[in-house]
C-alpha cells in the first residue's frame, strides 16, 4: 500500500539527513547541529516503523478480504 511506503520513504530521508547533520556537527564542533541530526535520525527511524506497521495492517486487511 502507498500509505506505509510514503512513511518509510520519508523516514529514510529523515534518517539519512539526520546522519549527515550529525556528521557535519561532529566535524565542525557544532553540538547543536549534531543533536538536531540525532533527532532527525530518530524521527526517521520512527517513521519507518510506522510505515512497516501500516504495511502489515494492509496485508492483514487484504487477507481478511480473501
Amino acid at each position: 500500500s502507498m500509505s506505509g511506503l510514503s512513511d518509510k520513504l520519508k523516514g529514510k530521508g529523515n534518517e539519512v539527513k539526520g546522519k549527515a547533520k550529525q556528521s557535519y556537527g561532529e566535524h565542525t564542533d557544532d553540538p547543536d547541529m549534531a543533536a538536531e541530526g540525532k533527532g532527525d535520525e530518530m524521527k526517521g527511524k520512527a517513521q519507518q516503523v510506522v510505515g512497516n506497521a501500516k504495511d502489515k495492517l494492509d496485508d492483514v486487511k487484504d487477507k481478511v478480504k480473501d
